[in-house]
Order: C-alpha cells, then structure tokens, then sequence
C-alpha cells in the first residue's frame, strides 16, 4: 500500500462523525467566506478602505486558495491528510478573527488571503481522507456530501451573507464560520493519520510555486485592471508578459522535473483526469453569473442584498437534490453523461438570465426559475466529477491531484470573475443591460466549453 496509516489502528473505517467533521471544515470557505461577494455595500459603510481595494479583497480568498492548494495537497501527502485539515481549520479561525477585528484595509487584506491558504489545506486533504477511510459506495456516499459543502456551500452564501448582515451586521459572518471551524476540529480529531509513502522523498518545488504564483497573479491584474489601465498601456503589457513569460518557465520546469514537480503532468495523460479538472475549472468560471446577476438586480432593479440573495435559494434547492441524483447517475450511467448534461443546463440558464432587455417583474421570475435549472445542472454534474478526479488519481498523488482538481475550482471561479467584471466594465458605456447580457452570455459559453470537454475528453461507458 502507498498509503499509510501514521497511527497503529485495527481497520478504521470512515464514519458519519468524521464525515460531518469534513463537511464543516468545507462550509468555513464556501459558506462563510464566500458569502462576502453579497455584502459589499454594507462592509463599505463600515470600513476604512475604498471600494477597489475592498472588491480586491474579495477576490483575494479565491486567488490564494487557487494559488497554493496544488503545494498543500503535496504537503498532505506528505505529512499527512488530518494534520493539514487542523491546520486549515487553525488558519480559518485566525483568518476570520482578523476580519472582526478589521477596521482598515491591512487586517480585512490579510484576513482574506488568510482565508484563502486556510481552503488550500482543507480542500485537497479532505478528499485525501476520503479516500483513504471509505470504500466503494461509502466512498461516493462521502464525496456526495462533501460536494455538498463545497457547492451547495457556494449556492447558500448569498443568501446566508444577506441574512446574517441584515439581521446581525456582516462580521457576525466571520463568528458563525469559527464556531463551525472549532467543531470540525473536534469531530476530526482522533482520526488515524495517513499519508503517501512515495511523497516523503519528495521536495516542495519551491521555483515552481513561486513562478506559478507569479504567473496567476500578474494575469489575474492584467485581467482586473487592464480596462483602467489601458489594454495597450506599458503596465498592462507588462503584467502580460511576467504573466506569460513565469507561466512558461513554470511548464517547462514542471516537465523536466517530472514527479518533483509541483505540477506532475503525468497526471494529464489520463483523459478522464483531464476531462474532470478542465470542465471543473470552466465550469466554476461561470460564477461570475452569480455577480452580474446580482450587480444588475440591485443597481438595474433597485432590489435588496437580502432581496437578491433569495433569489439564489431555487438554486440551493436542486443543487443540493442533484447532487445526490449525480450519484444515482454516476452508478448507473458513468460519468459522461452527467458531465455533459449538467453544463448544457447550466448553460440555457445562464442564456435565460441574459436577457435584461425583458420587463423587472417578468426578469425576477425568469431569474428565480434559471437559478433552479442552474443548480440542477451544476448538480447533476459535480459528483461525478470529483469522483472521476478522485479515482483516477494514482494512490501515491492523490493529495496533488485532489488539490489540482480543486485548483481548477479556485481559479476557475476567480478567473470567471476577472474575465466577466472587465467585459462588464469594457461594455458599460453601451449601457447597463447591455454590458450585463453579454458577460452573461459569455459565462453561457463557458458552460458550453465544458460540456465540449467532457465530451471530447470521457471515455463512452458501456453498462
């Protein structure tokens, strides 16, 4: 076995307990620390810091986790899954401690690149355990509900901000998502300790990370800030450029190193692998929906944070219904039909949601109704999905690999609203519905690429 348990143990098989455990460690970020994409307005009113470098922090959760989750998993690996899940829950509660005591831009900064590192360690560790400690249909039956945290985490937040600003004030967040962090230490704690044999010869690819980092954050600024800058202008080519000459480097590092890459691209030789990670990463992308869905009913339909977080709960709804049907159609059918079908759904949502040209009261119900085929698309396809991430992973790499696939949803999602926030802004001048329509019909396409790519990329499964 490539795995090992760190602790003597008599066959330990995984339990609701430390599943319940998981799901809480998952909630700190998706939940609570996303759910500050709805509470802008009234974190402004509160804050010292302007409304560029508030919307920065935002995104900042995001660009951490996805920066570094690939390097964590390897630290999993290595030095195991349980130890790496209380480190992240340890990082949540520091991380959200600063927020509440936030007042200027320095804690509220740090706070969410905190937050970010913190979902690093969670995510790729607690699929690790998964499936380390469960088996065959216990093993889906976990990875269902873990989605559930993660996606249907992601669906809540907007509504759960909203509600939690409105009726307590916006750091009452930030309280909720520590007490969740302290009990999902004390449901993991006392679980036998794995990790990889093979991944103790192994080396942080400290030049990889750091040229990987370099590389998302410059692209990530050209992409935010070339529209202000000027598309053409000396900063944003340059930002360009480090983006494209580190992103290089890090490639042909990553493959003259091999497995003590921070990268293995080995794992990409398996298709289905491939297929998963691609589609996750794109289809995560069209989170930015959810953001100009929401700009334009506050400041195009005059509604509440509150009024447009409710607008979400269709979408919680199915999401969370679907996701254990994905499992049901995982079993019976593999995973390429659930895997094209849920980004196509999601896709015609979107295409609905687009149409701002239509009456408020006629828009409102067309939204409500296209969040519920939204989360039945994104439902339908996200179990299979991380299964096929999971079990095609090599025993040996599955924390890297766990922590590429979550990359994908990371980076995917702060990618997605780099891309759709600098089409939004670029079109504004031709008005407010316009520029909206089309960065939602681009997040449309987006769904669109995905389905190609699990199309192309899965394999047909005879049954």
């Amino acid at each position: 076995m490539s795995t090992v348990p760190l602790t003597n143990t008599h066959a330990f098989v995984g339990n609701d307990r430390l599943l319940v455990g998981i799901v809480l460690s998952v909630l700190t970020f998706w939940l609570f620390a996303q759910s500050v994409i709805n509470v802008v307005p009234a974190m402004k009113s509160s804050l010292d810091i302007s409304l560029e470098t508030l919307t920065l922090a935002v995104s900042l959760s995001a660009l951490f986790s996805g920066c570094f989750v690939v390097a964590s998993g390897g630290l999993a690996d290595k030095f195991g899954r349980v130890r790496l899940t209380l480190v992240g829950l340890l990082l949540s509660i520091i991380g959200s401690g600063l927020l509440i005591l936030a007042q200027g831009p320095a804690f509220f900064l740090a706070g969410r690149a905190i937050q970010g590192l913190s979902a690093a360690c969670i995510m790729p560790a607690t699929l690790a355990l998964i499936k380390t400690w469960y088996e065959g249909k216990a093993r889906q039956r976990a990875i269902s509900f873990w989605v559930i945290g993660s996606w249907g985490g992601s669906g809540l937040c907007s509504f759960v901000g909203g509600a939690i600003t409105t009726g307590l004030g916006w750091r009452w967040i930030f309280v909720f998502s520590i007490v969740a962090a302290f009990l999902s230490m004390l449901l993991i704690r006392g679980t036998p300790e794995s990790r990889s044999e093979s991944a103790q010869q192994h080396k942080l690819d400290l030049s990889g990370l750091l040229s990987f980092v370099t590389a998302l954050v410059l692209l990530n600024l050209f992409i935010s800030k070339g529209h202000s800058w000027g598309w053409s202008s000396g900063l944003s080519l340059a930002m360009l450029s480090g983006a494209l000459l580190s992103g290089l480097w890090f490639v042909r590092s990553g493959l003259r190193k091999g497995e003590a890459a921070l990268i293995d691209f080995a794992l990409f030789r398996n298709r289905a692998y491939s297929a998963a990670v691609l589609s996750n990463f794109m289809l995560n992308g069209s989170i930015g929906t959810m953001m100009i869905t929401s700009i334009w009913l506050q400041q195009g339909h005059k509604l509440s944070a509150l009024q447009t977080g409710m607008m979400t709960l269709g979408y919680l709804v199915t999401v969370l219904a679907m996701i254990r049907v994905g499992e049901k159609l995982l079993q019976r059918y593999g995973a390429r039909l659930p895997m094209m079908t849920g980004p196509v759904l999601a896709a015609i949502a979107t295409g609905l949601i687009s149409c701002t040209f239509l009456a408020k009261d006629v828009y409102i119900i067309t939204v409500f109704i296209s969040f519920v085929l939204f989360g039945l698309g994104l439902g339908c396809y996200a179990t299979p999905s991380t299964d096929t991430a999971v079990v095609n992973a090599p025993e040996n790499k599955v924390g890297v690999a766990s922590g590429i696939y979550k990359m994908g949803s990371s980076l995917g999602g702060a990618m997605g609203i780099a891309v759709t926030a600098s089409l939004y802004a670029l079109l504004l001048p031709f008005g407010m519905a316009s520029a909206a329509q089309y960065a939602l019909m681009l997040n449309s396409a987006i769904c669109l690429c995905a389905m190609v790519v699990s199309w192309w990329l899965l394999p047909v499964t005879k049954r």
